[in-house]
């Protein structure tokens, strides 16, 4: 097989959340255990952290394994959604598994993965974790797929955990209100392993407290530590919430004898992009006209991503815009401009809402705009109507960022 005939395989065969939606969700961790074992538990092997929460858990796991690069440390890193190329998901001081690995893991593991109809995350979560475990990393940054407690990823035992914030989404697999998906998120806090909160929510706080005292888990809230004025290249408004948290992570890894001086974390922060290959958080594409994408899709990605945008100057503002099928758009709507032009797209995923649907949704409650067969009509079609001074924001779900990168 083909490194594309691989993927045409895994991306077929398998359910997928990213592709598929719901019946890709698994209410327990079985499959995953049984991987590990066939596997021979590669992820027993290997220091992780490991990161969840609502927002932001790409952006931390990004710029923490940044930092620790910088400090020297063999770092690996396990993301998702990808963007362009599957091989984003799993790399090693920002380089991508190589496809001869991908080709390799899948052909050796398949008859157990055509018995066992593992879903594409858990599949690929072992294929991390052996991954790593074969390349003797000295730490693994896993971030969480989904939720935390029934993710696939939620079979280590970490040195740390993180939850960055808590916000409604996916709230038909996690609970329609901030304290069940907290319960939710908490899953990953272990016994006598500290965890950093990022954000103090009076929703959430309790929850985490709880969780982290019946397990004897220190516990820190990040965003109550004293403040450091730090910057990185990731430009967003949000990230300087994901700074602190960061921040504080490195606060307990020092503790847990990680050796990481200042200047680490100042090359860190601020190299976050070459470092690692991270992409589509407040990416700024041209200048003029500006164009910038990011992936914020839930209410309280693009509160903050909104408010940022319409704090910039610009004559007039184009806003190519697609989402997943089972997006809460009564939830997103009132955070969105109405006095600018939107280019409705649907992305090219199997759960892309049609493009119509779309446009008739935002037409109905006042807003301006015309439909585009294909994320890259929408663009260039908002390229070729922006003048110098207007601002064009490509957005609404991973998926359309994904076709503009």
């Amino acid at each position: 097989m083909t490194y594309q005939d691989t993927l045409n395989w895994m991306f077929s065969k398998l359910p997928m959340y990213q592709k598929q939606g719901k019946t890709a969700f698994k209410a327990n961790l079985d499959n995953s255990i049984s991987f590990a074992n066939h596997l021979n538990n590669p992820q027993n092997t290997i220091k992780t952290i490991h990161i969840g929460g609502t927002n932001g858990k790409g952006s931390t796991s990004n710029m923490l394994a940044s930092v620790l690069q910088e400090a020297g440390y063999k770092v690996g890193l396990f993301t998702s959604p990808h963007l362009k190329d599957f091989r984003e998901r799993i790399r090693i001081n920002g380089k991508m598994v190589n496809e001869d690995y991908v080709i390799d893991f899948i052909q050796e593991n398949k008859d157990y993965l055509e018995e066992t109809g593992l879903s594409f995350f858990e599949m690929t979560s072992g294929m991390a974790f052996d991954y790593f475990s074969k390349n003797k990393v000295d730490v693994a940054i896993i971030e969480v797929g989904l939720g935390g407690r029934l993710d696939s990823t939620n079979i280590i035992t970490p040195e740390l955990s993180i939850i960055t914030n808590i916000g409604l989404d996916h709230t038909q697999f996690l609970g329609d209100t901030l304290d069940k998906i907290a319960f939710e998120k908490a899953g990953i806090i272990k016994s006598n392993i500290p965890v950093v909160i990022g954000k103090t929510q009076s929703e959430t706080k309790p929850v985490f407290e709880a969780k982290a005292l019946k397990l004897h888990a220190p516990i820190f809230f990040a965003d109550q530590m004293v403040k450091a004025d730090y910057k990185s290249d990731l430009e967003g408004d949000y990230q300087t919430e994901n700074i602190q948290t960061v921040l504080q992570a490195i606060a307990v890894l020092k503790t847990l004898n990680y050796i990481i001086h200042e200047d680490f974390i100042y090359n860190g922060l601020k190299q976050v992009m070459s470092n690692t290959g991270f992409q589509g958080r407040w990416q700024i594409l041209q200048q003029k006209p500006f164009v910038v994408c990011d992936t914020a899709h839930n209410s309280d990605g693009l509160k903050i991503v909104m408010k940022q945008l319409l704090n910039m100057p610009f004559k007039a503002l184009h806003i190519v815009f697609g989402v997943v099928n089972d997006k809460d758009l009564v939830s997103i709507l009132p955070l969105l401009p109405k006095q600018a032009t939107y280019y409705f797209c649907k992305p090219d995923v199997p759960r892309g809402l049609d493009e119509k649907v779309l446009r008739d949704t935002f037409i109905e409650q006042g807003f301006i705009g015309s439909d585009y067969s294909s994320v890259n009509d929408a663009f260039t079609s908002a390229k070729n109507a922006a003048k110098e001074h207007d601002i064009i924001y490509v957005g609404g779900s991973t998926f359309v960022v994904a076709e503009i990168i």
